[in-house]
């Protein structure tokens, strides 16, 4: 999985550029209809797994991309992004069910006082969350979700070598 973060700090770099920028997609771009909007989860979910990030890192420059406004695509990647994480965990419970030496308590992969203390932090700050999103100004929002971004992939790039 060395390329495929490579791949996706190049892609993370790329977007945060794009938000920095203010560029814009074409005007007439639009969400894909089920099918599409289908396989862009299942891919979102599935690199989103596969790399060790949430869902949302993916999901609102692709909503962005679409001419979703920002803040309808924070409010979306919010909302979808306890299924993806939901479908990642599963399939690390699933992977390491049966593998020896993992430290306890664990269902899998999964660690349950990490899961707990994650689950803990993400119930307690997601109201704050929703509330800054819609009194920060947009741009300033992009600014610091750019930020995040290059952090995101510079952190994946330092864990690379």
């Amino acid at each position: 999985t060395g390329f495929l973060k490579v791949f996706f700090v190049c892609f993370l770099y790329y977007v945060a550029v794009q938000m920095l920028l203010d560029l814009r997609p074409k005007a007439s771009r639009q969400l894909p209809g089920r099918v599409g909007l289908s396989g862009v989860g299942l891919f979102i979910g599935g690199i989103s797994s596969l790399v060790g990030i949430g869902g949302g890192t993916m999901s609102v420059p692709f909503l962005q991309w679409c001419n979703v406004s920002f803040r309808h695509a924070i409010g979306t990647s919010a909302a979808i992004g306890f299924p993806i994480a939901l479908s990642g965990a599963a399939g690390y419970i699933v992977n390491g069910w049966n593998v020896q030496g993992i430290p306890g308590p664990s269902l899998g992969f999964v660690y349950l006082p990490a899961l707990a203390g994650v689950a803990a932090a993400s119930f307690l700050t997601a109201p704050l969350g929703a509330k800054l999103a819609h009194t920060i100004p947009v741009p300033k929002v992009k600014k610091i979700f750019a930020i995040l971004l290059v952090l995101t992939g510079t952190k994946m790039l330092i864990g690379l070598m």
